[in-house]
């Protein structure tokens, strides 16, 4: 039987080609300021003149932003990386090789970069809901009615986890999350009512509807919904 054959050498070019595509994910996506353009053709292609560096940094830039800005699968990846060999003055099949096993490799990364750079404020950390009758009221048709609880974790960026919310209510009003007392304030607005407070790492919102409101809220989520879907369709 004959012994299986050695693997191949990788080839000649693609340790400084992954090199590169590192330090320019280091510097777009990671925000490291100390990786230049001269830094890279410095260690990495010393040999190569200016100009010519400069292209070749430019091309795997750009290719890796489209990559990136997509967030394309192995098989969207497989189709692009294709059609850049066939191009005029686009890219060799040993160059598409070392970047479909970088993205392979950082994709995960990269993407949750991009997802970070993109937010502006606090984020949604936990959500949860119930249905419960409502047993107190200043009106009484409107005891035993049904009503949507929401409580909302919001966390500030780049903050941990927060504590887990154990809500106890006395006349509406929320005294206590988890082992901390905590300041509360309330407001009512029409028939939707609501509890925010904070803590170092995160805002949590009460939310109470009636059934009216819990429609025209579903109503509003599916027109964002249709909207954003209008905005992201190919055509």
């Amino acid at each position: 039987m004959a012994a299986p054959e050695p693997p191949q050498p990788p080839p000649e070019g693609s340790k400084p080609l992954s090199a590169l595509l590192s330090g320019i994910a280091q510097a777009a996506y990671c925000g490291n300021a100390d990786i230049t353009e001269d830094l890279l053709r410095g260690q990495l292609y010393p040999e190569a003149p200016p100009e010519e560096f400069r292209a070749l940094h430019a091309k795997m830039g750009g290719l890796l932003q489209s990559i990136a800005s997509a967030d394309m699968d192995l098989n969207q990846l497989e189709a692009f990386l294709t059609a850049q060999t066939k191009k005029q003055g686009g890219i060799t099949s040993d160059q598409a090789a070392v970047i479909a096993k970088f993205w392979k490799n950082h994709r995960m990364k990269i993407h949750e970069s991009l997802i970070n750079q993109s937010r502006w404020g606090n984020v949604l950390k936990n959500i949860n809901w119930r249905v419960d009758l409502k047993s107190q009221s200043r009106h009484m048709d409107q005891i035993n009615t049904p009503v949507a609880i929401v409580e909302m974790e919001l966390g500030k960026i780049g903050q941990s986890a927060a504590w887990l919310c154990h809500l106890q209510k006395q006349n509406h009003r929320v005294v206590r999350v988890g082992k901390h007392q905590m300041k509360s304030s309330k407001s009512t607005w029409k028939k939707k009512r609501f509890f925010l407070w904070t803590d170092l790492e995160s805002e949590f919102l009460c939310l109470e509807f009636d059934e009216a409101k819990v429609s025209q809220m579903l109503k509003k989520l599916s027109e964002i919904e249709e909207s954003m879907n209008s905005l992201t369709q190919t055509t």
